[in-house]
């Protein structure tokens, strides 16, 4: 009896620890989060665009913005975040700009070595991301990119593997979530990660892995935010027209 009271204590520590944790990340980011705001007061950002969201793989691409012209993206990342602060903040950094399309990076701080989070637990944190947009922008995609691979965190490769394995098969029974393979075209053909795909610290992206990541995420959001916009453009036009079938309308489901 003693062995197991024991037990439950230590879960109960270790859970109580980790609340502790996230509530101190989530007041050391309430300035970023904070700055966000300040500079969409004084710059407007108009609805209906692209938000990447998560964590400092998504914060140091500097480049985002003009990697992915004509599209209207906007950097909503901050480093260090885990899927729980993303998802603790999301009402704020994403649905406040009621995007038509949404891109999260998360789940590699979760799963970094002596994390005690699991590829479940990650799942359940991407699950609770979709059901707080999708509550309020039923109608918006959201675009999950994998976990990826690093040379600093190649030991916790194989859980986050299993994390995007998971969240693979999630995104595949929900409708308008899509996930992302960015993990597997980072190996070359001898299965090996090219260390210049990193800078110093071997976890964060190069020049050259951002180059890798526009051309596999540009195409496809380019070819949904077009599709969006379409059927936008035809919704406005039937509305004024009533009778009529534009064209975006009789294809748009070739889209979905």
């Amino acid at each position: 009896m003693r062995q197991r009271w024991s037990k439950w204590l230590a879960l109960a520590a270790m859970l109580g620890g980790l609340h502790s944790a996230s509530a101190l990340a989530q007041q050391n980011w309430e300035p970023t989060i904070r700055a966000f705001e300040q500079h969409d007061r004084a710059q407007p950002v108009p609805p209906g665009g692209i938000v990447f969201t998560g964590s400092s793989s998504i914060a140091r691409w500097a480049s985002l913005s003009q990697e992915m012209k004509p599209l209207p993206v906007i950097n909503r990342g901050f480093g260090g975040s885990q899927y729980s602060d993303v998802n603790h903040y999301a009402e704020r950094i994403v649905v406040a700009y009621r995007p038509k399309i949404v891109v999260v990076y998360a789940g590699d701080n979760d799963l970094a070595e002596g994390s005690p989070k699991t590829p479940q637990s990650v799942l359940d944190d991407v699950q609770k991301f979709v059901q707080i947009v999708h509550s309020k922008l039923p109608e918006s995609w959201i675009y999950i990119i994998s976990i990826k691979p690093s040379v600093l965190r190649w030991s916790a490769w194989p859980k986050m593997k299993a994390a995007n394995a998971l969240t693979q098969d999630f995104a595949r029974q929900q409708e308008r979530v899509q996930y992302i393979d960015v993990a597997t075209l980072m190996f070359d053909a001898q299965g090996n990660l090219p260390r210049d795909l990193f800078v110093e610290d071997g976890l964060h992206p190069t020049a050259k892995l951002y180059a890798m990541w526009t051309a596999i995420i540009k195409p496809i959001l380019s070819k949904r935010f077009a599709s969006s916009a379409a059927s936008t453009a035809c919704f406005d036009f039937l509305s004024k027209h009533r009778g009529v079938r534009c064209e975006a309308d009789q294809r748009r489901h070739a889209f979905l």
